[in-house]
């Protein structure tokens, strides 16, 4: 996935899901703990920080919270 277009849907949203090909579950981003560089992702964690390609990214969508969200109120 382009990080430009990774950077301004986190920048959106202020959080993000995204599916990398290397996890087998969803990661959720948030604006204080991410940093998106040209190759790299870095998730910083309370006990580490996680890092992945920009490339293994294949899918990104704002994470939801509430059926307000979803317009369904």
């Amino acid at each position: 996935m382009n990080p430009e277009t990774l950077r301004e849907k986190l920048e959106q949203n202020g959080e993000l899901m995204v599916k990398v090909t290397e996890f087998d579950f969803p990661l959720e981003l948030h604006l204080h703990d991410t940093e998106i560089g040209d190759e790299v992702v870095t998730l910083d964690l309370a006990d580490g920080s996680l890092e992945f390609a920009v490339d293994e990214v294949v899918a990104a969508w704002k994470h939801y919270h509430s059926l307000a969200d979803y317009g369904l109120e």
